[in-house]
């Protein structure tokens, strides 16, 4: 089981809107900006996600063959985090959809942030 992940930011107050947008869509909320983190996790509920500055003080980078995937509840929730996530400047790495293309049990999206974290965002067939 996995206790939390961090994902590093260039800016962490700057990534706060797309995180908040993103998140949301997912039923995230942030629990707490403070001393350079912040940190989300489901409504009413511990945080699991960290958003920070990288504890070598070096630049934010994406990691080579690193993505994030966070399950949401329904594939709407897939659609709108997506949605949001190009909205609020991320880029897409793949559009909502069933993966693979027949699947009826995986709807998938994938984005990266504006630091290049690459994230999917999915619903499993019991969510749809």
């Amino acid at each position: 089981m996995i206790g939390y992940v961090t994902l590093g930011a260039h800016d962490v107050e700057a990534a706060l809107p797309f995180f908040d947008k993103v998140l949301g869509a997912i039923g995230y909320e942030r629990g707490f900006f403070e001393g350079g983190w912040a940190g989300y996790g489901p409504k009413g509920e511990s945080q699991n996600l960290y958003i920070c500055p990288p504890f070598d003080g070096q630049p934010a980078r994406a990691g080579n063959g690193i993505m994030l995937a966070l399950r949401a509840r329904d594939i709407a929730a897939v659609d709108a985090a997506h949605a949001a996530a190009l909205a609020a400047g991320g880029t897409d790495e793949g559009a909502p959809g069933p993966r693979p293309e027949d699947s009826k049990s995986f709807y998938g999206a994938y984005f990266r942030d504006p630091t290049g974290n690459k994230i999917c965002v999915f619903a499993k067939a019991d969510a749809a």
